[in-house]
């Protein structure tokens, strides 16, 4: 698709909407206008909307000293969505998008502020209430998956699936009862599931109070189903596939958190984040 990384000259559309994001109304954002982008992973108005509120005022907007910033902010969320989405290296952002080591200055910034975290568990707390749910959940779904390596995948963070015969790294994930993330933790493929599951388990009660009853595969059996009920006062509760059904087969509850890890198997689950855990520290299978 030559159209996504066309340079920005000429042909580039400058972007003539009104933005009201602090880099805009005062800062220096207008003498860095939009290259007019135009793709499936940018805001919608409605969306910006909801966003605006959640990002934090500028030290330089407080008068606490800085430079004012010099790139919209509802650009640089555009931006990190693309690269989340499409997977993407930070240098192969289009043209049009702010420079990506702008972008990734941000993400980093944001990221350490805890920032990305906020509009993630506020965005999902919305769709809950939308649905009818409680803001916090008191069921899950747990399941890994493990996703190839490139040769860019530094050796300290990489492993191989014996099991999926899969060399690189493995995702492991906690989502409610509508398949929405509750905890995420990205480790080496070689990590067994059940020792990632006594820390991302431990970190998802300890944000969800709530949380009582998670589903898992046999993935999971042992002595952490013990432990769980033990150390987090958590049901873990083991769905076992039939002997007597062949191939693909829809089972209660895993089917959820199957979907989710579908959805997210084309895109990176965090930038930056291989090898890291929710929390944004190192990680060691």
């Amino acid at each position: 698709m030559p159209q996504l990384y066309r340079s920005a000259g000429e042909e580039s559309i400058l972007d003539t909407r009104v933005c009201d994001c602090f880099a805009h109304t005062q800062g220096n954002a207008a003498d860095h206008p939009s290259g007019g982008h135009r793709y499936p992973t940018d805001m919608t108005d409605t969306e910006w909307t909801t966003v605006r509120a959640m990002i934090p005022v500028p030290a330089w907007a407080e008068g606490r000293g800085g430079r004012p910033e010099e790139y919209c902010h509802r650009d640089i969320l555009d931006a990190i969505r693309y690269v989340v989405d499409n997977g993407v290296k930070w240098p192969a952002l289009p043209a049009d998008y702010p420079p990506w080591k702008a972008v990734h200055r941000f993400f980093t910034r944001w990221r350490k502020q805890g920032l990305i975290d906020e509009l993630h568990d506020r965005l999902r707390t919305a769709t809950r209430h939308a649905e009818g749910r409680d803001a916090e959940p008191t069921a899950g779904v747990i399941d890994s998956q493990s996703a190839k390596g490139t040769s860019t995948v530094a050796a300290a963070t990489s492993g191989y699936d014996s099991g999926k015969k899969v060399k690189g790294r493995k995702r492991h994930i906690v989502v409610d009862t509508l398949g929405l993330i509750l905890a995420v933790m990205v480790t080496p493929a070689s990590t067994g599931d059940r020792h990632a599951a006594q820390d991302l388990l431990t970190r998802a009660t300890s944000r969800h109070h709530r949380l009582r009853r998670v589903w898992a595969d046999s993935g999971y059996t042992g002595m952490l189903v013990g432990w769980c009920a033990r150390v987090l006062n958590l049901m873990l509760t083991i769905i076992r596939r039939s002997d007597d059904h062949r191939g693909f087969t829809v089972l209660p509850k895993r089917w959820i958190v199957e979907r989710t890890l579908c959805a997210t198997r084309r895109s990176v689950c965090i930038p930056g984040s291989a090898g890291r855990n929710s929390e944004g520290g190192s990680w060691a299978g």
